[in-house]
């Protein structure tokens, strides 16, 4: 149940407000899933433009997916710096700035005509926007407000993106199919505004600004001054982090947990779909039905987490998913059978659910730098994302379908589901020999 007391603030605090029936945590974290479920918007967008640009302007769905692309990649790479800004400037202004690159960036796609344009909007702006509020975003709000049920804020946070497209798959489908997509750009734009005055009126960067302790902290803690040379400080942790074994599985396993979900499904599920026949509505319904069942797999798996150990649970993810993709070339046909409803559902359920086992690794084995290390994680999640995006574009214009990259992301999914095993557990560290009771 969520605290309802605080213990008194150390002598030189912030005086605590009184005790509130609820932790100031969780309103902190509500804001947080509003603030992702508006910037979801955009991601929501690209798998409905493949069809609509290559009709308008001839460009071919390589060339369209080399913007995803980039998006993607600049996305997972902009991340682990923007952890470390966070800590420079707070998370308030950070977060402002992006929501108001992104909106940008695709309030300026209405007026391209040329594929560098594309590149550059969506691909470029966007993508620098979101990756500075990404997944690294909720990493950092769960590190600083909560002590205890890490595993299931971090579930719910992830579950947010989920939600967005949820609610703007459907929205943005219907407004593409009757109104064309320059309208669904603008609405990507004004969602991302939209949310701009909760993050500055209600974000706060740390429990220390409101006198509180961290949910679940037996002591105040005090709020740490900005650190300076965030750049520097984001490509040190990463040059520690790449001389330990796990980094690299757990960068392996999420490079392909990206290429399973957004660079695969989420980019290139529905004209796969249209290719059979299917209505873009109706694939993007489906679509958005992934992401209904995403949210309620994502906060299971953050429960799970905190109960069960966490390779195990990446394991068994991966392994499920790359069956199921297996299968789903047999699936796509026009009247939607009931087997695919089935995929879907499995799909949701299993779609980030990767994201809280491999936080809560990343804090085992990297403390208080876990949270721009699983910056660096995420960016190889996206990079694996980026590289499918424009691999399944090429294979659909060179074979005329998307079977061999079913074939081959469920082959890599088997390949996570072992490098998950093989994760060692951080060694304890040895109590001093002269710290020893004699």
């Amino acid at each position: 149940m969520p605290q309802t007391s605080e213990a008194p603030a150390p002598a030189g605090a912030r005086p605590s407000k009184k005790a509130a029936r609820i932790h100031r945590a969780w309103f902190v974290a509500a804001v947080t899933f509003v603030t992702i479920i508006g910037a979801a918007a955009f991601r929501s967008l690209p798998s409905l433009l493949i069809d609509p640009l290559h009709q308008e302007f001839g460009w071919s769905r390589g060339t369209i997916g080399a913007a995803v692309s980039i998006n993607l990649a600049l996305y997972g790479l902009t991340a682990p710096f923007a952890a470390a800004l966070m800590d420079r400037y707070g998370i308030r202004r950070v977060v402002a700035v992006a929501l108001t690159v992104i909106a940008v960036g695709s309030g300026l796609t209405v007026w391209m005509t040329a594929a560098w344009q594309l590149l550059l909007c969506w691909g470029l702006l966007v993508g620098l926007g979101s990756g500075s509020m990404a997944l690294a975003f909720a990493a950092t709000v769960t590190n600083r407000w909560f002590t205890e049920r890490r595993g299931l804020v971090s579930g719910i946070l992830t579950a947010a993106s989920a939600s967005g497209q949820l609610i703007f798959l459907p929205l943005l489908s219907w407004i593409v199919t009757r109104y064309e997509w320059r309208p669904a750009a603008v609405t990507v734009a004004l969602a991302a505004l939209a949310v701009v005055p909760f993050v500055w009126l209600l974000l706060r960067d740390h429990p220390a600004d409101v006198g509180l302790k961290p949910y679940g902290a037996k002591e105040f803690v005090e709020k740490p001054p900005p650190v300076t040379g965030a750049a520097r400080r984001t490509v040190t942790v990463l040059l520690k982090a790449v001389r330990t074994g796990p980094f690299w599985l757990l960068a392996g396993t999420f490079a392909i947990c990206g290429a399973s979900t957004n660079g695969l499904i989420q980019t290139h599920f529905v004209p796969a779909a249209h290719d059979h026949g299917m209505p873009v509505t109706a694939a993007a319904s489906l679509l958005a039905v992934i992401g209904v069942f995403d949210v309620v797999g994502t906060i299971a798996s953050g429960w799970f987490t905190d109960r069960f150990e966490p390779r195990r649970l990446l394991a068994v993810y991966y392994a499920l998913r790359g069956i199921s993709l297996l299968f789903l070339p047999l699936l796509l046909a026009p009247p939607v059978p009931p087997p695919m409803i089935f995929f879907i559902v499995f799909y949701g359920l299993d779609w980030v659910a990767t994201v809280p086992p491999t936080l809560a690794l990343c804090r085992e084995q990297y403390g208080e730098d876990s949270a721009i290390v699983f910056g660096w994680v995420l960016a190889s999640h996206q990079v694996g994302a980026a590289l499918v995006a424009f691999l399944g574009g090429v294979a659909r214009d060179t074979f005329g379908s998307y079977d061999v990259v079913w074939y081959a992301s469920g082959a890599l999914c088997a390949v996570a589901a072992l490098m998950a095993l093989v994760i060692r557990r951080r060694p304890a560290v040895p109590v001093p020999t002269a710290a020893l009771p004699a």
